[in-house]
């Protein structure tokens, strides 16, 4: 965000805005957490599709090496996922 962009937010709306910017890493990974849970309770192929995009584009903004989103995104398997986003969590990206 630009600084002159910030001007327009009060010191407390700035705060906040900084706050998420310093844990958008943290957020992205809690919400890839809900999607690997979501995927096991998916109960149609549509919603399991619409599921795995949202899963790539998270790790897109993560910045997860290229490498590895296309592999999950192969195998499209739930418990490869889990595992990853364990590591991930833990530091490992």
């Amino acid at each position: 965000m630009t600084s002159a962009a910030m001007t327009d937010y009060s010191p407390h709306q700035r705060k906040i805005i900084n706050r998420y910017y310093d844990h958008r890493d943290t957020i992205m990974l809690t919400k890839l957490a809900d999607m690997v849970s979501e995927l096991y309770l998916a109960d149609t192929d549509k919603k399991r599709d619409q599921l795995w995009k949202r899963v790539e584009t998270a790790m897109k903004n993560l910045k997860i090496p290229p490498a590895t989103t296309a592999h999950i995104m192969e195998k499209k398997s739930p418990e490869l996922l889990a595992g990853h986003l364990r590591d991930w969590q833990n530091g490992a990206k």
